[in-house]
């Protein structure tokens, strides 16, 4: 049996994030989604992140782990045109939306991403996507289904 205290569990506990810092790394952290270019500082080198996506689940023990899995998914930059933002202690969660245009195709998702801040950097970072989804696809939802909100 494993005797090992997950960083995020420690984080919670010990570390308090203001909301400009977490507004700050949301922001950045956005710009990342969008830019593929990630801002100085706002990952820990030592970042662990947790991909989850339908059918299947990675994981990186780095920045520059975290960085390339988020490139070999997403090597085209897009844009996020909505998000939320919930600050708690020890970090915050972002929601988002994501478009992007690939091979001809315009492509959707929404992504969850759970981020432990420590010292001013995202230390963990757990992310829940619902997959790609094509144009046909998002058409196929919009005809099928009248969403309440956007």
């Amino acid at each position: 049996m494993s005797t090992r205290t997950t960083m995020s569990s420690r984080t919670a506990a010990d570390t308090s994030t203001d909301v400009d810092t977490a507004r700050l790394l949301a922001g950045q952290f956005i710009a990342f989604l969008e830019t593929g270019v990630a801002a100085e500082g706002m990952f820990a080198p030592d970042l662990f992140t947790d991909f989850t996506m339908p059918l299947w689940r990675l994981q990186a023990d780095s920045a520059q782990g975290s960085i390339a899995l988020r490139a070999a998914g997403h090597p085209m930059v897009g844009r996020v045109p909505r998000h939320r933002l919930d600050v708690m202690s020890g970090g915050f969660v972002l929601e988002v939306e994501e478009e992007w245009d690939a091979d001809d195709e315009h492509w959707y998702c929404r992504e969850l991403f759970r981020a432990d801040v420590v010292d001013g950097s995202i230390r963990e970072l757990a992310v829940y996507c619902t997959g790609d989804w094509p144009a046909a696809r998002v058409a196929e939802h919009r005809a099928a289904v009248e969403l309440i909100r956007p």
